[in-house]
Order: C-alpha cells, then structure tokens, then sequence
C-alpha cells in the first residue's frame, strides 16, 4: 500500500518537472511572465517555472537576415523602378521585444518596406544608381529609429536589386554609347592637334635646313627597299635630290 504512494507520488514529481522545467539556448533569452505579469529575465540554461501560473518565452538573439521584398517606387524624376533590398537586425532587449510589440519581425518587416519606398522615392535615378551606401545609410537610421522602441537594433540595410523598365534601359545604353563616341572623337581630335603640331615644328626645321627633307626622302625609299620584291619608281626630280646631296657631302668634307 505505501509502496503503491509512493510510486503515485513519484510519477506525479516526474511529470511536475517535465511541464515545469524550460531550456534557454545560448543564443536566446527567456522572458519569464507569473500570472501575466513581467516577473524577470531567463538566462541560458535549464530554468525552473511553476506551470500553469508561469509563462516563459524565448526570443533569440541572433542576427537575423530578412529580405525586403521587391517594390515599385517612382524616383524623384519619375521614373518607375523595382527595388528589393535586405536587412539585418536583432533583438538586444528581449522584454521589449514581447511587450512592446506584438510581432517583432513583421513590424520590422513592415517599416523597413515603408521607409525603402520612402527614402528612394527621394532621390534622382542616376542617384539611386550611383550612391547606394548614401541611401543604404539613411534607410539604415529612419528604421533603427522606430525599432529602438522594440529592443532591435539594426546593423545593415543594402538595396540589393534595382530593376529598370526595358524603355530606361534601352535610353541608358544609346547615352552610354554617345558617351563613348564622345570620348573617341575627343581623343581622335586630340591626337590630330598633337600630329598637326609636330608636322608644324619639322616643317620649321625642314624650311631652315632644305637638305633635310631630301634625306627623308632617301630614308623613306631605304625603307620600301626592305621588301624585295617591291618596285621602287624615281622622279625625274629625284635626280636633283642626288645632286644635292652629293653637293652638301661635299661641302661638308
């Protein structure tokens, strides 16, 4: 008879722990509620509660990564993109984040779409294009400024997609093809003013020493001749040319 009791009141200890003992993971922190009301924190490890009167819930600390999705915004030149982007936060005060708020990822999901369409609806096309960390940063602080109420923190906030319409992008790339013909005709007059500028200076040098565009000549017909089955034709003047040079050899000697 006491036997049978004590067997009874064994199995009734068993099932008191069983409902009455939680586990806390490392990475989560438990927030312990006694008859509705916050009594206090939960620390990782296995903690005791009374059931039925405690309420214990967990929420995890880690970094979350949450994708934003795709949204159509309308530029501050109006012009109608599609923006997808993803956040990355966590919770730093698990009280907060079950009192203060009812669901804690889909309040943060829900203001950091709001504040995407926001922020890029403030800024030119090109910009958006170009100086995404400027916009990543100031999406960045307007959503770690409504989560700081919930015990969040955000870390990151990066636009990782930006689709254009097919006419934007079919004006984009005949701009970036101008561009370029732009740049290669600049370069193209650049080189003829150098050229122009150097023919000018050996026409000087030339005018002064007449002799020396004969002996260009000479080196030009030198030269073709490297090739052996070229045929060279001489000028009637040519003749002249090898008078003159002979003269000025002589000369000199």
């Amino acid at each position: 008879m006491y036997m049978k009791n004590y067997f009874d009141l064994a199995v009734v200890v068993v099932i008191y722990f069983i409902f009455a003992l939680r586990v806390v993971q490392q990475y989560e922190k438990g927030v312990h509620f006694r008859l509705g009301k916050f009594v206090g924190p939960k620390e990782p490890g296995l903690r005791l509660i009374i059931p039925i009167i405690d309420r214990l819930t967990k929420v995890s600390l880690r970094i979350v990564t949450m994708p934003i999705p795709s949204q159509k915004i309308i530029t501050k030149d109006n012009v109608s993109i599609d923006v997808a982007a993803v956040a990355y936060f966590k919770v730093v005060d698990a009280e907060k984040a079950v009192i203060a708020i009812q669901d804690v990822f889909s309040a943060v999901n829900q203001i950091a779409q709001t504040t995407v369409r926001n922020i890029v609806g403030q800024f030119m096309l090109d910009e958006v294009l170009s100086d995404t960390g400027k916009i990543n940063e100031k999406i960045k602080k307007i959503i770690d400024l409504h989560t700081e109420a919930w015990g969040v923190v955000v870390s990151t906030v990066e636009i990782k997609d930006i689709q254009l319409p097919d006419t934007m992008q079919r004006a984009m790339a005949k701009q970036a093809e101008a561009e370029r013909e732009k740049r290669a005709k600049i370069i193209a007059a650049q080189g003829e003013f150098l050229s122009a500028d150097q023919l000018g200076k050996a026409a000087d040098v030339i005018s002064k020493h007449p002799i020396a565009l004969q002996l260009r000549n000479l080196q030009v017909l030198s030269e073709i001749a490297v090739e052996k089955n070229s045929t060279i034709v001489f000028p009637n003047s040519f003749m002249n040319t090898i008078k003159d040079v002979k003269e000025f050899m002589s000369s000199e000697r």
